[in-house]
């Protein structure tokens, strides 16, 4: 395997792994074809930390990829943990800490017992906004088994998950989000024993405010759904992109993985796609 060539990291943006069809939901058999693409071509999932090495100038291989999940549902844990662990990735999820509860671990695909229910993105967010978010999303003794596995890690995606520049207090919104950050942060650092430098936006928002609130807060790497860009050893760590892995064929997520990481051809895919949406924007 070469090490040194990783001109670009490319970073997978997943939220849920389900035979519950959904506009952000992928299939397990499609995950399963998505990893067995990877395996088979010689990619390997890589972890924040070798994420940092590698922004301090540190080599990784050429097929490198980082595979992330946004809020932490339920069938993280019963679809593609497993799924994870048969083709010996490694991924990581952003949490949102206030939806998390504790109690006994569930079963999940390929152990004994009933599996429990893994409802579509909107359910999701039906159950959680009527207090039965311990339904659709992890509890915390299963994500210290995912932690422990060393499948998972996690890190944060704000305490509640609120758009705070689009409520009823816009004005307190600076105030409301440094809350977020701090609480996220002071309960992953109580759960899980370490203090995340990492934070995904919610939604995908941010602003400088946000920006300087995070780095008062302890962030170092910010995560973005900001699909249209590479990350390169120079690269911002407060603008870190992503793009959105669909419910689509491993070779269909390989084709774009090739134009993440290509030096040539991202920085024109990538200009293309922004010219376009400044269009429709501007219409």
């Amino acid at each position: 395997m070469l090490f040194g060539d990783a001109s670009s990291i490319p970073i997978l943006m997943y939220h849920h792994v389900s035979p519950s069809a959904g506009p952000i939901t992928t299939s397990p058999s499609n995950f399963e074809n998505q990893l067995k693409w990877l395996k088979w071509h010689g990619y390997q999932s890589i972890t924040t930390q070798q994420y940092v090495d590698y922004l301090n100038g540190h080599p990784l291989a050429a097929k490198s990829v980082m595979i992330t999940f946004d809020d932490g549902y339920l069938d993280n844990w019963v679809w593609a943990y497993p799924i994870l662990q048969k083709w010996g990735f490694n991924a990581v999820i952003f949490l949102v800490t206030s939806w998390v509860h504790d109690g006994p671990v569930r079963p999940c695909q390929g152990r004994a017992g009933h599996l429990p229910d893994t409802p579509d993105h909107h359910e999701c967010e039906r159950r959680i906004n009527a207090g039965h978010g311990d339904d659709v999303v992890l509890r915390w003794s299963e994500i210290h088994e995912m932690v422990e596995s060393g499948t998972f890690e996690f890190h944060s995606h704000t305490d509640t998950h609120t758009r705070w520049d689009l409520g009823d207090d816009k004005a307190n919104k600076n105030l409301h989000m440094m809350e977020e950050l701090t609480r996220s942060r002071q309960t992953l650092a109580a759960r899980l024993g370490y203090a995340t430098e990492h934070l995904c936006w919610p939604q995908g928002y941010f602003d400088e405010d946000y920006v300087q609130l995070a780095k008062q807060a302890g962030y170092r790497y910010l995560y973005t759904t900001l699909a249209f860009g590479q990350n390169k050893p120079s690269s911002n760590p407060e603008c870190i992109h992503r793009f959105a892995v669909r419910n689509t064929t491993g070779e269909s997520v390989g084709r774009r993985i090739w134009v993440a990481r290509n030096p040539f051809v991202a920085p024109l895919f990538n200009g293309w796609k922004r010219w376009k949406r400044s269009r429709r924007e501007r219409a």
